[in-house]
């Protein structure tokens, strides 16, 4: 059983239990899903080297959580989870993909219209059933709908940040195979894009038929399309389509060029070849050599017929000249190296030819997460675990940026519990516990743009992060004024997930994003890159606007548990896309150099 099935089953044991309304165990069976989530190592392979006792090292994951674990492992499956689905018997990840729909409405669903699946959910509300339900409406009613036709846009794309682990995990294990040399994910996966249709798998091997056995024998394989001795097509278990293809040493890097696309760059590409006289395609960059015309000398008897017309065309002969590696094939072409992620065709051909590409910020050169929730709030884990966990990824600094009171659901925080949390940051630091900790806020943006924490509060913290959470479908002039109202308080130092949006899910706030960026250059405020992998919100696009305007940015996790910093590396790479370089980010800075960009020193 793969960590995504482990963790789909742990995900919808605490969606049960809290229909069940029992405390405590909803939380920590989503924690424990969480952790298996975000992990790249297979629970089965942690198992079969360490036992049981390796499953309880999986943060969240007790003693009861470990033996449901080693039975999905055995078995498949545990009696309690049995148990509670056969009492409620619908699929929870299809229902609660829709915004706002949670496991008790679920229940309720259920209980009164026997709602099991999205269709019957589609159903009842364009008949008007759900309306007519206790604590529902007809607001309700069209929530679900906007929702279920956000969903279906969406449908048969994974959310990259969420399935990466996993398909690192699938890379790392045929690049293992005994037959194979190099194996490598393609396609918008290498481009880091912010869903995948499918997989696109390169592989150089020793034995292709060999290769391709231990591939189609893969427990991650549910169904082959086709496959032959170079080519396969399967259905993974997690949903999604993969493709390997296994190449010559000599053509890998055109392949790879080819199959980690875009389509639109890789036209681009071949239009170049052509005018040189080349010809470029997914085996090699080939010089076309056409030999002078001859032929054997004809018969007396043919010359008669065909003096008029007799001519023989000279044959064409291609000479590989790269295709080896990338690089060879980009200096050939008459350009410097493009990063995977910049290959859309929005400008990066004609900067190459020019060597003017951005020297972008590399994976690595981050040094604090701005916007980190802890058990204050609705984060996962304490302050100091917090600060422990972004030590071990690498990080100098963060901020402690819990929501404020107006988030009521959140526990948010008022000014005397923002007082207090600065106590203990303080007493924190003083320990020297993991990173240094700074004091924040994610200050609610309310309706006017009006903050929901007094000024003389925000002057105390050490970094002011404003989001807009709720009134999403207000007039863009509305949406737009709220947040540049929030952007003019000299408090607020980082507008956070500006659009709101979660991919597949929500759609973003209707804003006039030129405005926008325009204020945060007059009034100095940052504009947030947010890394959770739902969020990646601003957008590759109006990163680019930014840096273009001069508009300063930051890479934040919005981590609510120790494992969310991994997905700061989804952030990085949708700045690299934005073609941000590494002094366009904030947070690339020193700590005391980083204090010193915010409005004003603190």
């Amino acid at each position: 059983m793969t960590n995504k099935e482990i963790a789909t089953i742990l995900f919808e044991m605490a969606a049960l239990y809290e229909m069940e309304g029992v405390a405590f165990k909803p939380r920590a069976y989503e924690k424990a899903a969480e952790a298996i989530s975000a992990s790249d190592e297979e629970v089965a392979a942690l198992y079969a080297r360490g036992g049981e006792a390796a499953l309880e090292k999986i943060p969240g994951v007790g003693k009861g959580i470990a033996f449901h674990i080693l039975a999905l492992l055995k078995k498949g499956f545990f009696p309690e989870y049995d148990r509670l689905k056969k009492k409620t018997p619908v699929k929870i990840g299809e229902l609660m993909a829709i915004e706002g729909v949670g496991p008790k409405m679920i229940k309720a669903l259920w209980e009164k219209l026997g709602v099991r699946n999205l269709r019957d959910l589609e159903r009842a509300a364009r008949t008007g059933k759900i309306r007519g339900l206790p604590h529902f409406g007809t607001r309700s009613e069209e929530k679900i709908l906007e929702g279920i036709a956000f969903l279906k846009k969406a449908q048969g794309r994974a959310v990259l940040g969420f399935i990466l682990p996993e398909i690192r995990a699938f890379e790392k294990e045929i690049g293992n195979f005994p037959d194979v040399e190099r194996a490598i994910v393609a396609g918008s996966v290498r481009r880091r894009k912010e869903t995948i249709g499918d997989i696109d798998i390169l592989v150089v091997a020793v034995r292709p038929p060999d290769a391709m056995k231990r591939f189609l024998a893969l427990a991650e394989v549910d169904h082959v399309y086709a496959s032959g001795s170079t080519k396969a097509a399967v259905r993974l278990k997690n949903g999604l389509d993969a493709d390997l293809r296994i190449v010559p040493a000599e053509s890998f890097g055109a392949a790879l060029n080819y199959f980690t696309g875009s389509k639109a760059h890789n036209i681009r590409l071949r239009e170049i070849a052509v005018k040189k006289g080349w010809k470029l395609n997914e085996y090699g960059l080939f010089e076309i050599q056409k030999s002078p015309p001859k032929a054997d000398p004809p018969s007396a008897e043919k010359v008669q017929v065909k003096s008029q017309n007799y001519n023989v065309k000279g044959k064409s002969k291609e000479k590989q000249i790269a295709g080896k590696t990338e690089e060879e094939l980009y200096e050939k072409l008459g350009l410097v190296y493009i990063e995977p992620e910049l290959r859309e065709d929005v400008g990066e051909i004609e900067a190459a030819r020019q060597k003017k590409l951005p020297n972008l910020i590399g994976y690595s050169d981050l040094r604090g997460d701005l916007q980190v929730q802890t058990d204050w709030t609705d984060g996962e884990n304490s302050i100091e675990e917090m600060a422990r966990a972004a030590k071990a990824a690498g990080l100098e600094y963060i901020a402690i940026t819990d929501h404020t009171k107006s988030l009521a659901m959140t526990g948010g925080a008022d000014e005397k519990k923002l007082a207090d949390q600065g106590q203990e940051i303080d007493r924190l630091n003083k320990k020297r516990a993991g990173v240094y900790l700074l004091k924040g806020a994610e200050v609610n943006i309310g309706k006017d743009g009006a903050l929901d924490i007094s000024d003389a509060a925000l002057a105390r913290l050490d970094v002011v992060g404003a989001a807009v959470h709720s009134h999403f479908k207000l007039t863009r002039a509305e949406e737009t004024r709220r947040v540049i109202r929030a952007m003019e308080n000299p408090h607020v130092d980082i507008i956070f997930h500006l659009t709101g949006r979660l991919i597949a899910q929500r759609a973003p706030i209707d804003c006039a994003i030129d405005d926008i960026i325009s204020a945060a250059k007059r009034t100095g405020t940052i504009l947030e890159i947010d890394a959770y992998p739902s969020r990646l919100d601003i957008r590759d696009e109006y990163i680019r606007k930014c840096v273009d305007a001069g508009v300063k940015m930051a890479i934040d996790s919005d981590a609510h548990a120790t494992q969310h910093f991994a997905h700061l590396e989804l952030g990085i790479a949708q700045a690299r896309r934005g073609w941000a370089e590494k002094k366009d980010i904030v947070n690339t800075k020193p700590l005391k150099e980083f204090l010193r960009a915010l409005k004003h020193a603190r």
